[in-house]
């Protein structure tokens, strides 16, 4: 919610989607409980389109995604991955908006 709040972020003309392997029922029940709004929602549940980002070598115990963001510049192309939420990778399920923006920013050289 913080992200797609931000003025920097929404300064950045990007559009925001997550996806997970939670159902539907899932999604749209902790986006009621988070107060998303505006943001699409796409259920992943065998976790083919977070297969073709690569975004499961980060893989949770249990086998989902982890918290991981993804850029897809204007081409279709991956512009940057970063994955927060394995030990690996500082294990935060929060990252910080003004961080967000920066990388963002940095790989869309805006």
């Amino acid at each position: 919610m913080d992200l797609q709040n931000s003025p920097d972020f929404q300064a950045l003309d990007v559009a925001l989607v997550s996806i997970a392997s939670d159902s539907t029922e899932q999604l749209a029940a902790g986006a009621q409980e988070y107060g998303i709004r505006d943001v699409p929602l796409l259920s992943d549940p065998n976790t083919a389109v977070s297969e073709a980002y690569d975004v499961m070598q980060w893989a949770t115990p249990s086998g989902e995604p982890s918290h991981t963001f993804v850029l897809v510049d204007e081409e279709g192309q991956i512009a940057w991955v970063q994955d927060y939420g394995h030990p690996s990778n500082r294990g935060v399920m929060y990252v910080p908006v003004d961080e967000l923006v920066t990388e963002i920013r940095t790989h869309l050289n805006r």
